[in-house]
């Protein structure tokens, strides 16, 4: 018997058409099928940040200060309420002041056994301002603007009642200091506006039923500021979330418990950043608000849903690595998640766009831990304290990128498309180096084909001719097709640039194609 013949309609090429493709300003996807991921996201996405209305190569990280001769592993900021400000970095067993940019001086507090404090701001009822730094293994180190001071229970100030050099994790809650006790269940705080005192103890051993410790604490607001009605929470190492509500948890009356949540566990020491008027939590599963937390730790509502491949694998490769961390950089509405892909030596961070939610991943910065300060965000590096988010350079290196867009149809779904020019709209005020090509049916080859960027000579000052010179300040437009060959019913845009010093965007991209018959 003779087997039916398979029918294939043949692949005539009509008259040429045109697509265009937007940036993929929804940034980095790591969740849906590459066959049905909608071309505003990119599979690949390296190095760009996406804004509202386009996509641009990411600002650079520099050296701050330099000349340390470890990991730096803490960064500790201090601001009092007339507006002093100064940074201290823990690296070894020192710190230093790493408030003025250049060499590093001499080390201001010696002799402690790690680097990796957690420290907040904290004013007391006489006016002044501390920082107070804590690690769980070394007496709490206080900054008072003019000293440090070791805490003990005969210093001045002092913590009573409870060995010092057991306590880490500082937090406030109704105008008292709170801190962990470590590996074990147990919260102590102090009295109201003070940085000292007889310490009592909120012990969780009887609630927590899943057991391990404490990793971290906080308070909650429903209503996005400081008041009587918010919560106070601490999370369990082995992911149980307790939440108090209440002033004085001395008082039966005015302190009570909210109740217990399984939230997943947490990943690191640092999971907690308190984001605005809400709590992020770094658990296993993603990255969640603690309000969603609390009512469902379905993946659907973590922040980090679109790459929730991504962090699932990073989770399972690096969840032991010390520097998970978030920190929040207002001015670029920018949310980074720091991964430790390697300890001191190989980190890469997520970041997203507050405003759209579109995240992308940032290389070459190898950062132990991060901090606001002075409204700029620093991180720790090896032997450095580094700024993000300055000029367009790596430390006077290039910026690399990589892109590729997701897959498009063009519009003609199950059509065999030849696409033989592709126009991305690039701009810049210099000429980068772009390799441009364009992949078909989901391939992942990388791009040979160089695009020569003309710039523009600007006119100089008292040497220009007028009406005639081009003055400088704007960005410039590339907008050339290239030659390109991809042949199937998908094409998505890859491209590689090395830039330095300079801004480069991409707003979208034009695509020439003949359309054959349809795939039977």
């Amino acid at each position: 018997m003779r087997n039916p013949s398979i029918l294939k309609v043949a692949r005539k090429r009509g008259a040429s058409k045109t697509f265009t493709v937007p940036a993929p300003v929804g940034g980095l996807n790591a969740r849906d099928s590459v066959a049905t991921m909608d071309p505003h996201y990119a599979n690949i996405m390296q190095n760009w940040w996406p804004t509202t209305n386009d996509i641009m190569v990411r600002k650079g990280a520099n050296d701050h200060v330099t000349g340390l001769s470890g990991q730096v592993e803490s960064l500790m900021p201090y601001v009092k309420p007339d507006g002093t400000e100064a940074l201290f970095a823990a690296e070894g067993t020192d710190f230093f002041d790493a408030t003025t940019a250049g060499a590093v001086g001499a080390a201001v507090v010696s002799g402690v056994s790690n680097a990796r404090w957690d420290s907040i701001n904290f004013t007391n009822t006489s006016g002044v301002s501390y920082l107070c730094c804590f690690n769980g293994a070394d007496t709490p180190k206080y900054w008072n603007n003019s000293a440090w001071i070791s805490i003990t229970g005969a210093s001045s100030p002092a913590i009573t009642g409870v060995t010092t050099t057991i306590l880490k994790a500082p937090w406030v809650h109704q105008r008292r200091m709170w801190m962990i006790e470590k590996d074990s269940l147990k919260a102590w705080f102090l009295p109201v506006d003070a940085v000292g005192g007889a310490a009592e103890a909120l012990d969780l051993s009887g609630i927590c039923k899943l057991g391990g410790h404490l990793i971290a604490g906080g308070n909650y607001t429903f209503d996005g500021g400081d008041g009587p009605d918010d919560y106070w929470y601490a999370i369990t190492s082995e992911g149980e979330a307790v939440a108090y509500r209440g002033t004085d948890p001395t008082s039966l009356s005015t302190w009570s418990l909210v109740g217990v949540w399984s939230v997943g566990r947490p990943i690191g020491s640092r999971p907690l950043l308190k984001f605005r008027g809400e709590a992020l939590l770094i658990l296993e599963e993603g990255v969640y608000p603690l309000a969603q937390a609390l009512q469902s730790a379905g993946v659907t509502s973590a922040l980090t849903f679109t790459i929730k491949d991504s962090i699932a694998n990073a989770s399972a490769l690096y969840s032991s690595n010390f520097g998970w961390e978030l920190a929040f950089y207002q001015e670029a509405n920018m949310l980074i998640l720091n991964v430790p892909r390697t300890e001191g030596s190989d980190q890469q961070q997520y970041a997203m766009n507050i405003i759209t939610g579109a995240w992308t991943v940032f290389d070459n910065i190898d950062a132990n831990c991060w901090t606001i300060f002075k409204g700029q965000p620093y991180f720790g590096g090896n032997q450095t304290v580094g700024q993000l988010w300055g000029n367009f350079t790596d430390n006077g290196n290039n910026i690399d990128t990589e892109l590729q867009q997701a897959f498009s149809d063009f519009g003609l779904p199950g059509m065999i498309k030849h696409v033989k020019l592709v126009k991305p709209f690039i701009f810049s005020d210099g000429k980068p180096k772009v390799l441009i090509g364009c992949n078909s049916d989901f391939k992942d080859e990388t791009p040979s084909s160089s695009l020569t960027f003309a710039g523009t000579a600007y006119g100089v000052w008292d040497t220009a001719v007028w009406d005639s010179g081009v003055w400088g300040g704007a960005l410039n437009i590339n907008d050339d097709w290239q030659t390109v060959f991809a042949e199937g019913e998908y094409s998505a845009l890859r491209m590689q640039t090395a830039s330095n010093g300079l801004e480069v965007r991409l707003k979208a991209s034009n695509y020439v194609f003949e359309a054959g018959g349809i795939v039977g």
